[in-house]
């Protein structure tokens, strides 16, 4: 017989089975739902744990800042890196100790932490935050290198001989075209640089003087415009403080003093015929030895297709106004006009560092396309330009990102709660308040070489300061916006500085040498018209007044340097 592997329980037995299953089944069920009810009370009670270590970590990452937050120190490292600059004559490594400065100062001394910061949250953090900027100046560089490999530029600059035969010419035909390129202030420097530079150097017109009309007419045109990319970041800078960033920005175009009067300068000056200051040399070894330079060496820039005879004017105007018809577009449709929205709202929330490099691709394509068709150059040509134009913007974009990362160092260090502290104190002096903005303004975009982070830190505390209904609020706005452009166009560290200086090939430092005696008249005359202007609240009236008085100062200084000569 076999052995049975198994038994079938007998009826008694599997009752008990069934039963013990069924209590098996409701215990269960009862630590499910008592679990339930645990895990509810625990996750509670976990939440409330998380919140309070939360509290606690803020308490203690806010102990454990760095010691000088909030102080006066924290304007420090971008100080170092000017006066370093304007001593040695060296922008790279003077930005560098700056960024370490503010790195040590953010680290409390703290070797390791030092290199965190500078790394982390300098330049990572600067190049990310730039990186549409970046594009768009390569992309800039490399249409550039197309244009000057046709021999575009060189064909231009012999139609403007034919036309343009005299300094005072040249120079209010660059003053005019920087004028015509409103859109964004890199686009105006790169561009309004390479066009007029045959036209300035046949005329003896120097590089120095020729990137300050670029310079001076680059950001204080873009922000008197309402199409540009300033007026976009300045209604997006608006936000959340309860009034219309583009209706803030249109109100103030009057009152801006510093943008108006600086393009009255140009031309008075150049009407005027006379120069003063480190400027007057140059122009003087300009025009008597056909010394463009007087100090340092050209900048390295793409070739200049002098010998491709192939090229003409047509050449160098359609893919300038390709851009700007695309430019336009794309920063408008990156605001969102597809969706139903108007023109001016989809200008006012749009992103330039996302629209310029859409707008700058699609030309390059157009603009490549158009001149094989014309067989200007051929397909290895314009595959050469890219590199060509990469390695002319190295140089502006290694600075525009050591000083980002200055930028990113100030700002954990606190300037914007010092600034905010020290605007506070001053709200009591009422009528003169737009002229210590339009200062405080000065100093704050010179010492960051930013008139954007500018706008961000000044325009909230502004809003809060002036009363919705009354003019001072216009002033005061006017007062940050222009003192912001005044601090920017006189920084060596700024990146339309530097813009102007690579879309002019002129040495940095002799650029920023140069039109400080310029800018620093026009911000003096800009500082006295902001306090009468806060006592007549009439922009008619002082607008009038501020010319006169930009005028007579010029015919002052004429008459002075006419006796020291």
């Amino acid at each position: 017989m076999r052995r049975r592997f198994f038994t079938v329980p007998g009826s008694r037995t599997m009752f008990s089975l069934i039963v013990l299953l069924a209590l098996a089944v409701v215990s269960l069920g009862i630590t499910v739902f008592a679990d339930e009810a645990v895990i509810e009370e625990a996750a509670e009670a976990v939440e409330a744990v998380e919140a309070v270590e939360a509290v606690e970590e803020a308490a203690v990452e806010e102990e454990s800042g760095p010691a000088v937050f909030a102080t006066a120190f924290s304007l420090l490292p971008p100080v170092i890196a000017i006066v370093l600059a304007l001593i040695t004559k060296e922008v790279y490594s003077s930005l560098f100790i700056g960024i370490l400065a503010g790195a040590l100062l953010a680290a409390d001394f703290n070797p390791l932490a030092t290199m965190d910061i500078m790394l982390n949250d300098g330049f990572i953090s600067a190049v990310s935050g730039s990186a549409g900027i970046f594009i768009f100046l390569v992309l800039l560089g490399v249409l550039v290198a197309l244009i000057n490999k046709t021999g575009a530029s060189k064909a231009f600059g012999e139609w403007a001989k034919t036309h343009i035969k005299s300094r005072v010419g040249a120079q209010l035909a660059t003053f005019a075209f920087g004028v015509l390129i409103f859109i964004d202030d890199y686009f105006n420097c790169l561009t309004v640089g390479s066009v007029m530079q045959p036209v300035t150097d046949a005329n003896r017109v120097s590089r120095a003087k020729l990137s300050y009309i670029i310079d001076a007419t680059a950001a204080p045109i873009c922000m008197i415009a309402p199409i540009s990319s300033w007026a976009a970041a300045v209604a997006s800078y608006a936000e959340g403080t309860g009034y219309s960033g583009f209706t803030l920005f249109v109100r103030a175009i009057p009152y801006n003093f510093y943008s108006l009067l600086t393009l009255a300068f140009i031309v008075a000056l150049t009407l005027m015929k006379f120069d003063y200051g480190p400027m007057a040399i140059h122009e003087k070894n300009a025009i008597e030895k056909g010394d463009l330079f007087t100090s340092g060496t050209e900048h390295a820039a793409v070739e200049t297709g002098a010998e491709n005879k192939k090229g003409k004017v047509m050449d160098l105007v359609i893919p300038i106004v390709v851009l700007i018809a695309i430019s336009v577009f794309a920063l408008v449709y990156v605001g969102g006009i597809l969706d139903g929205v108007d023109f001016v709202t989809a200008f006012g929330d749009t992103d330039a560092t996302v629209g310029l490099p859409w707008g700058g691709i699609i030309t390059l394509l157009v603009t490549i396309i158009f001149l094989l068709c014309r067989r200007v150059i051929t397909f290895k040509d314009a595959m050469d330009c890219i590199p060509e134009g990469f390695r002319a913007m190295v140089p502006a974009i290694l600075i525009l990102t050591m000083a980002g990362t200055l930028k990113n160092m100030t700002t954990n260090l606190g300037s914007s709660e010092f600034v905010e502290a020290f605007m506070a104190d001053a709200s009591g002096l009422h009528n003169f308040l737009p002229a210590v903005i339009f200062l405080v303004a000065c100093f704050i975009a010179f010492s960051t070489g930013t008139s954007w982070g500018t706008f961000g830190i000044l325009i909230p505390i502004v809003t809060s300061i002036f009363p919705a209904s009354s003019e001072l609020m216009y002033i005061g706005m006017s007062a940050c916006l222009a003192g912001a452009v005044c601090g920017d166009h006189c920084s060596p560290i700024s990146d339309t500085t530097i813009m102007s200086s690579a879309g002019a090939r002129c040495d940095h430092i002799n650029h920023v040498s140069t039109q400080l005696p310029y800018a620093i008249t026009v911000a003096a005359v800009s500082f006295v018209s902001f306090i009468i202007a806060a006592f007549i609240q009439n922009w008619v009236i002082s607008l009038i007044i501020a010319l006169v008085l930009m005028i007579a100062t010029l015919f002052v200084i004429k008459k002075v340097t006419a006796k020291k000569a």
